[in-house]
């Protein structure tokens, strides 16, 4: 290695550890904001907190590497720029790619470490992450609640004025609303005093109030009995309430509520699972079109033509007057060979028959919807950890030409043109993500948008620090339309 190119890697490392640093605080201070509800005041000690916080870091470290990558490589070409360095090393015959030799090896390195990372310690950290909150819960469920608040559950939420005993499992001064889907908090439920108990192997929660009351708001689908406002009343020695806390445990892990999340598997899980999704989906969608297919009254042709006793059960007999040509046969309603009364029948049922259908596909369909989501996010999570390895490689090249065009080091302007671009990209992905989840786009391509995007930019930023040109040349785009102008009016003036 020759001492130039000693010289810039140096630097580079130099910025790219240093900034790694400043940005992973940031972003963990980030993460302890976002989460400092659900970590105060819960009786956590800061062991358990410093465990929460140092699993939580793997999920965040791609996006700090990719910040990293086109902060260090602005910042370090923008200052040899700036310092007139880039122009000596021109001066002797010496590229920008030359320049950066050393350094592409070094981000290609970083992108396979960081698709190691992402598909083997990221994984790994998510599983920590979810046996983590289970154990709190498991351990001390009353960490999940807290004194003098609503705190919100599954379905329900409770308000406690103590807790003491043991992991304060004790309660005293209890207030419950119970959620529904049609109506807010029509249940309430008050207790002196109650118990939370768990165990290890158990993912129920059993919440046991004594000495309260039940109070019910009852609905009411007669206008006259609902003026009333009808309500029920109870009072109970002991009143037995379970809650799951694998809902609760997986509320911040992923949307689709599933013990083992996509940010929990690897590749070749990843790989197995869709292969299996994608075939439970089908013979779902197989057996519920069987079963529709059946209610509707729908049939096999060729298995009744085959069939003469079948044919001569399911045949209608006609008049001799309706036997002619199939174009008449068409223009017959079939109701007309009925009587009346069996007519409404006929109609009756077939329109209960078809509100049926309707109301299963409906029911069907959010079902289908979830599976078919989870499937995406499967597609998109795989597709991401390569996207992502290839993205802290193409992000270099879009920062070192970029760095050499603006020629400016420091901190201030390459801070703030990184984060412009960290933060177009970041949030092109969540949109396009967002877009992929429920089938718009491909989840193939949402996954590689944002990464060849960038890859177009840094092509063209290489093509114009390589020939020495500025970010944009507006002179020459001034030139082009007065060009443009003048000679159109060249064209009125001789027509």
């Amino acid at each position: 290695m020759k001492i130039l190119d000693r010289y810039i890697l140096g630097k580079f490392l130099l910025n790219f550890f240093s900034s790694f640093v400043i940005l992973i605080l940031i972003f963990i201070f980030q993460t302890i904001w976002l989460y400092i509800g659900d970590l105060a005041g819960k009786g956590l000690d800061i062991v358990i907190i410093g465990k929460f916080i140092f699993y939580f870091i793997p999920s965040i470290i791609g996006q700090v590497l990719q910040l990293t990558v086109i902060l260090t490589s602005i910042l370090t070409f923008g200052t040899l720029a700036e310092n007139y360095e880039f122009a000596a090393m021109k001066a002797s015959g010496i590229s920008l790619q030359r320049a950066m030799r050393y350094i592409i090896i070094f981000v290609l390195l970083l992108g396979v470490l960081t698709f190691f990372f992402e598909n083997n310690v990221a994984p790994a950290a998510a599983h920590k992450i979810y046996n983590l909150k289970r154990n709190i819960g498991n351990l001390k469920p009353a960490a999940i609640i807290t004194e003098g608040v609503f705190s919100d559950f599954e379905g329900m939420n409770i308000k406690v004025d103590k807790k003491f005993g043991e992991n304060d499992r004790f309660l005293k001064g209890i207030i419950i609303h119970r959620k529904h889907r049609n109506v807010i908090s029509n249940v309430i439920i008050k207790a002196k005093t109650g118990e939370l108990i768990s165990s290890k192997d158990s993912d129920i929660l059993q919440l046991a109030l004594k000495d309260g009351y039940y109070y019910e708001d009852v609905q009411s689908n007669n206008p006259k009995t609902k003026k009333k406002q009808p309500f029920a009343k109870a009072n109970f020695n002991e009143y037995k309430i379970n809650i799951e806390l694998t809902d609760m445990v997986n509320q911040d892990l992923e949307e689709d509520q599933k013990t083992e999340t996509d940010k929990m598997k690897n590749v070749s899980r990843l790989i197995k699972d869709i292969d299996s999704i994608k075939k439970d989906n089908q013979k779902i969608i197989k057996a519920f079109a069987k079963n529709i297919s059946l209610r509707a009254g729908a049939f096999n042709k060729s298995a009744i033509e085959s069939n003469p006793r079948i044919k001569a059960e399911n045949s209608v007999p006609f008049n001799d007057s309706l036997k002619t040509t199939d174009k008449t046969i068409d223009k017959i309603n079939i109701l007309d060979l009925y009587e009346q009364l069996m007519q409404i029948e006929i109609l009756a049922s077939a329109h209960s028959a078809t509100s049926n259908l309707k109301n299963s596909i409906s029911g069907k369909k959010r079902e289908l919807e979830i599976r078919y989501e989870r499937y995406n996010i499967h597609i998109l999570t795989l597709h991401k950890k390569y996207a992502l390895s290839l993205s802290c490689i193409i992000l270099f090249f879009v920062g070192a030409p970029l760095g050499a065009i603006i020629r400016k080091g420091g901190l201030g302007l390459p801070m703030v043109v990184s984060i412009l671009f960290f933060l177009t990209y970041h949030f092109l992905g969540v949109f396009i993500t967002n877009s992929a989840k429920v089938g718009k786009i491909s989840p193939v391509i949402g996954a590689w948008i944002p990464t060849i995007i960038i890859l177009i930019l840094g092509v063209f930023f290489t093509m114009r620090a390589t020939n020495d040109k500025g970010l944009i040349n507006f002179g020459s785009i001034l030139d082009f339309y007065v060009n443009k102008f003048k000679k159109n009016s060249k064209t009125k003036i001789d027509g």
